[in-house]
């Protein structure tokens, strides 16, 4: 019999949480390392640098590889023996590690979960309560896996109930491409076959911690069609030439997971859920001797990689920008930002829709006339800093508005990741606006362009507030240009089934 301490079991899953919020997995930067040196599109590779130099910062640092730290999800193997000297329950347990970690003076994480998700949506302020599922197993220990989820992967899960006759590669090579950029790839397929459609979202997250192989088990050769599949599936999604953030390259996928269940002779439900490029999760066994152990982590670990030059970059000064100028940039070029920028999402953009179409003027001293807003929710600051990481979070969600931003308030430009809506391309081209993109997955990188940051609108809405952030040489690619051309679509198409793209062409692209 084996007794689990409260503490114990507490203090886990608080260092856990706060070990995946600035360690990517071993595995994960051995696979983004070995794909970075294939790489061929300029554009994709440096987005792996990025993400991979961001990486190292944060294991230095010990601050968060995004912005967004997630969503926690705990998967509990209890054994039959175990004995519990605690008073909470365990999800109780569960929720307090991770109230104690997201509030870490040391390293704060961003609280995202709202309560009241169908109304008011407001933060809870600790990023609880956590997604637990629990399974009770033969044995005296506690087997704990446990991740972080952000928001951008997560969206993107898809669902279907097949025919039993139809082709589940068919459906997921087809189903990728409507998934765009904002999962952040390259990163990580989860597939679910199988049971019902609760069990196959189930068995696509729970795939998701599996440790990446796929390099070995090309190596030794698949044992059973789930291994068929993988290796099927990952060939054909990184043919697409979707490339790492929907740039155009020749990885999207690092490996692709795929879990079964038994189903109804009539049904084929399948799952699939991504993981993005801040891949984040660990395993753990608490056997009734203190707290967990961690995995050693060997910064030797990181490959040697190299940012873009500067002198390579157009540099940008943001605060005497005009439409002529930025009509000149073209859809794949790289840009170093300068200058001042506001920021804004998804609660600060209905806020304003809102105001303007009551009549009502905007807050006093802010104006967008000429300007340029960063769609960011950035992590609080510590021991100095500025600001805390600081990615871009995913654009699309913010298509909505972006005919009232440009026609209502003179906003020249934004910023945010992954890919634009045809209504929104459509909006930029008319008012000669643009749309440029920073790297998912790199928001430690992006903090240390950002001098000096204000909040100047909404401060209620806490890391959704309106802030003006001073930057300085802030890395940025033109995604939809003055003329409505958009990276995301000339990019993956340049690059489909491994073509190289004609000479001369920017970025990759």
């Amino acid at each position: 019999m084996t007794t689990i301490g409260q503490d114990d079991f507490i203090a886990s899953i608080e260092d856990a949480l706060q070990y995946i919020s600035y360690y990517h997995p071993p595995d994960f930067i051995k696979a983004l390392g070995d794909a970075y040196a294939r790489e061929k599109s300029p554009a994709a590779r440096d987005a792996m640098a990025q993400i991979l130099v961001n990486s190292r910062m944060c294991a230095e640092g010990r601050r968060p590889i995004c912005q967004d730290t997630g969503l926690v999800v705990v998967f509990l193997k209890i054994g039959m023996d175990v004995r519990w000297n605690a008073a909470m329950s365990v999800t109780d347990m569960v929720n307090e590690g991770v109230r104690r970690a997201y509030r870490n003076p040391d390293n704060v994480l961003r609280a995202s979960m709202i309560r009241d998700p169908a109304g008011a949506r407001s933060n809870t302020g600790d990023n609880t309560p956590a997604i637990v599922h629990m399974e009770v197993v033969p044995g005296d220990v506690v087997d704990v896996r446990l991740a972080a989820k952000g928001g951008g992967s997560e969206n993107k899960a898809k669902f279907v109930m097949l025919n039993p006759s139809d082709d589940i590669v068919e459906w997921v090579v087809r189903t990728v491409p409507t998934m765009g950029a904002g999962w952040c790839p390259p990163g990580m397929l989860g597939i679910g076959i199988g049971g019902s459609a609760e069990k196959a979202m189930l068995l696509a997250k729970e795939a998701l911690m599996e440790p990446i192989d796929m390099h070995d088990l090309k190596t030794r050769g698949p044992r059973d069609r789930i291994e068929e599949l993988r290796i099927e599936i990952h060939d054909k999604v990184n043919a697409l030439g979707i490339g790492a953030q929907g740039l155009g390259g020749l990885t999207t996928v690092l490996d692709v997971k795929i879990r079964d269940y038994p189903t109804h002779a009539a049904s084929k439900p399948v799952a699939i859920i991504p993981n993005c490029a801040a891949t984040r999760h660990v395993h753990f066994v608490l056997d009734g001797h203190g707290p967990a152990r961690l995995p050693s982590v060997d910064l030797g670990d990181w490959p040697e990689v190299h940012l873009q030059a500067p002198e390579t970059v157009r540099r940008v000064h943001l605060d005497t920008l005009t439409r002529d100028d930025v009509a000149a940039w073209k859809s794949g070029e790289r840009l170093l930002l300068s200058g001042k920028v506001l920021t804004g999402r998804d609660a600060a953009h209905k806020r304003i829709a809102d105001l303007l179409g009551e009549g009502r003027p905007l807050p006093e001293g802010l104006d967008f006339t000429g300007r340029f807003i960063y769609y960011v929710g950035p992590v609080d600051p510590v021991r100095g800093e500025v600001v805390g990481p600081a990615g871009p979070t995913t654009a699309t969600r913010m298509d909505k508005f972006t005919e009232t931003m440009l026609d209502r308030t003179g906003l020249l430009g934004m910023i945010g990741k992954a890919e634009r809506g045809a209504a929104a391309i459509e909006a930029i081209r008319r008012h000669r606006a643009v749309y440029l993109v920073a790297i998912g997955g790199a928001a430690y990188l992006v903090s240390k362009a950002i001098k000096a940051a204000r909040v100047v609108a909404f401060a209620d809405l806490g890391m959704e507030a309106i802030h003006e952030f001073e930057i300085r040489d802030m890395p940025v690619t033109v995604a939809v240009d003055a003329r409505g051309e958009s990276v995301h679509t000339s990019g993956p198409a340049a690059w489909r089934n491994d073509r190289a793209p004609p000479a001369g062409m920017q970025s990759g692209i």
